[in-house]
């Protein structure tokens, strides 16, 4: 399941509502959506997150946030070797095989020293 599915799901369950009755509300078919909620489906376009926020009637943050997850929901996740150095493609490849067994408190580690990377300045190789 992907962030965005599961904030989908969740906030279709605070507010009772069926999978079938959403899916046909907004247009689309409850498979689409089973499939979107499952991280089957690639993440929705712009339009569909917009028209699912606007069925919600949420406003600011929280419409924020699930924009946010919308982009970050990508049910397969592809690093490029390419313009990687061999010790960087060595390390992406280790942590795929590795990432479905780690734990949610190594998850909450690696999440917290990836918010630090991304407030720090970047280091030289040098």
């Amino acid at each position: 399941m992907t962030p965005f599915g599961a904030a989908v799901r969740r906030l279709r369950a605070e507010r009772g509502i069926t999978q079938r009755r959403m899916a046909h509300d907004l247009g689309v078919s409850a498979a689409y959506l089973s499939a979107l909620e499952h991280g089957q489906r690639s993440a929705p376009n712009w339009q569909l997150v917009q028209r699912i926020i606007g069925y919600f009637n949420i406003i600011w943050d929280e419409a924020e946030e699930l924009e946010r997850l919308a982009m970050l929901s990508q049910p397969r996740i592809v690093i490029s070797a390419r313009e990687l150095t061999p010790r960087a493609a060595l390390l992406a490849n280790r942590l795929a095989e590795s990432f479905p067994a780690l734990s949610n408190a190594a998850l909450d580690e690696l999440e917290k020293w990836l918010d630090a990377c991304e407030r720090s300045e970047p280091e030289s190789d040098a």
